[in-house]
């Protein structure tokens, strides 16, 4: 089976210092992957690279068996993605703007599709709000439906259920599941959430100091490191420890 996703030996620093350094993973399809590690262990610098915003310095980016440097346009037609750290223009409606990235992705019958994603986030009732009006948990649902309203085959997810309550940030996680399963689509994941991680991730790589320490199933990689749990992991790899020890 062909990965949907492959990273081979990428590499960029900035000003000369190495912000992802010689890191290689891939994504079956169907997969969620967890792309783990502290603020600055290069986990946005690596999503940054895979949506083409920044060039690598070296390396390889295959997605759907295809060179994203070759076949930019017709890959990221079909990837989508969620994050708190890009805003969406707040002078428009919250309809305004899923009508305008609709539009942008080519999505036959906008409307209904954006119907369909204003039930499955709860966001009926703030459809005439302004965006810049929106309380984060609202924010963050409102980037979840934007992520998937061309329903991608390959979803980028950077802290998907931040600011959300838990019994919303559960349904998130069960819609998230559900398209897995039923459109077939791969997500990688990025959380502080060890406990949603161990919940949600098929397999996962640690990344410290834009290196890969560790990849595996959840419990493939807390057996490896002698821990109770991934926030176990987690705290060990992110205190600097010295005798973390690279494990692939």
């Amino acid at each position: 089976m062909q990965p949907i996703l492959e990273i081979k030996h990428l590499r960029k620093s900035f000003d000369r210092t190495p912000a992802v350094r010689d890191i290689s993973f891939e994504i079956m399809p169907g997969e969620i992957f967890g792309l783990l590690g502290a603020n600055g262990a290069g986990k946005t610098t690596t999503i940054q690279m895979l949506l083409d915003v920044l060039t690598p310095d070296q390396g390889e980016i295959n997605i759907f068996g295809k060179s994203l440097s070759d076949n930019r346009e017709e890959i990221l037609k079909q990837m989508n993605f969620s994050s708190g750290y890009v805003q969406l223009p707040e002078n428009l409606k919250v309809e305004e703007n899923l009508y305008v990235f609709g539009k942008l992705y080519e999505v036959p019958d906008i409307r209904n599709r954006i119907s369909e994603l204003m039930k499955l986030f709860n966001l009926e009732e703030f459809r005439k709000k302004h965006t810049g009006k929106l309380s984060s948990g609202q924010l963050t649902r409102l980037y979840l439906a934007k992520a998937l309203i061309n329903k991608p085959k390959l979803l980028l997810l950077d802290e998907p259920t931040a600011s959300l309550d838990p019994d919303v940030a559960d349904r998130v996680r069960t819609v998230l599941k559900d398209i897995v399963k039923d459109n077939g689509s791969s997500i990688l994941f990025t959380s502080h959430n060890m406990s949603e991680v161990e919940k949600m991730c098929d397999r996962l790589a640690f990344l410290h100091h834009g290196k890969i320490l560790a990849q595996g199933t959840p419990q493939e990689i807390i057996k490896q490191f002698g821990r109770q749990n991934l926030e176990d992991v987690f705290l060990h790899i992110a205190r600097d420890i010295e005798d973390v020890k690279e494990v692939v």
